[in-house]
């Protein structure tokens, strides 16, 4: 283990964070003030780098390909949701968790379809494909630290909207109760719809952010979509405050400890049993750290207000 390595380690740990809080996001407030399940969260993150990749061939342009990918993304969202999602909404969360786990089969299908199987890729902005210098010997790549500061700009326009506007007040009473903030004559499915479009746009900015370093390819987003319930699980239903907190510890906890568990099991045991054992306990931490906050906070770490 090597400062140097600890630095590096850390950053991706705050890169997969903020990638995580982008999914979990809109997720969390989906089921929060609408108590509704949406597995098929995940796809819209995958669909976000398809469509990035689509448009990108189309124009050549990074920013327009972004851009178009959003906008696409949105669409598609709010397409589903007036589709599908609003007739499930007064089912229970078994018709719920089956009807979004067929539209995930569904839409992988329907990549494999329209892109085939085989993995793509995004070509990374010019402007952002070097590494900078972060202290003497440290190099780091500028992309990933475009996609952490994007995570956390997002985060503060999320801090703003919620906390300090009406439609923030709406949906952070929503959260905390919706019958009754409907009883008070607000439209509840129309507040979902926001809600909905906002979360899919964030899923699918997520999605493009990520295509320049990792491959675009049916089934992306399945497991993205267990750490995103993960997050939202640890930090609190329906609260911003806690994704975003949860989201940048499942990133550190997770990406620290591939890193360093075999270094740290050599501290207490022979070299070769450490090698073995480190990387399956590596796997579980985030698990392991779910069990133990659902034991100690059932409701999560923040949860929103009226939940704990």
């Amino acid at each position: 283990m090597s400062l140097t390595l600890l630095i590096v380690q850390t950053l991706n740990g705050l890169q997969l964070g903020v990638l995580l809080f982008l999914i979990a996001a809109g997720l969390t407030l989906v089921f929060g003030v609408m108590d509704f399940i949406n597995l098929a969260h995940g796809v819209q993150y995958m669909l976000g780098a398809y469509l990035a990749v689509m448009f990108y061939g189309l124009t050549g342009n990074f920013l327009f390909a972004l851009v178009l990918a959003l906008g696409a993304a949105l669409v598609f969202g709010l397409i589903l949701e007036f589709a599908v999602f609003r007739h499930l909404y007064d089912r229970d969360h078994l018709d719920q968790v089956i009807a979004t786990f067929g539209i995930i089969i569904f839409l992988n299908q329907g990549v494999k379809l329209l892109w085939g199987a085989s993995p793509l890729s995004l070509p990374m902005p010019e402007i952002f494909s070097g590494s900078v210098v972060l202290m003497p010997g440290i190099l780091y790549p500028v992309w990933r630290l475009v996609i952490i500061g994007s995570g956390l700009a997002v985060a503060l326009i999320l801090y703003l909207l919620v906390g300090h506007t009406r439609v923030g007040m709406l949906v952070r009473a929503g959260a905390t109760n919706a019958p009754m903030v409907s009883a008070l004559g607000v439209n509840i499915r129309r507040l979902f719809m926001i809600v909905f479009g906002f979360g899919t746009m964030l899923a699918g900015f997520a999605g493009i952010m990520i295509a320049p370093i990792l491959s675009v390819e049916p089934g992306m987003g399945d497991t993205i979509l267990i750490l995103a319930f993960v997050v939202i699980v640890i930090g609190g239903i329906g609260s911003i405050r806690g994704a975003f907190l949860a989201a940048l510890i499942i990133g550190l906890v997770d990406t620290l400890g591939r890193s360093f568990a075999v270094d740290i099991l050599r501290l207490f045991m022979a070299p070769s049993p450490a090698r073995t054992v480190g990387p399956a306990i590596a796997s579980m931490l985030i698990y392991l750290l779910m069990a133990v906050v659902l034991y100690l906070r059932p409701a999560g770490l923040f949860p929103a207000k009226g939940r704990a």
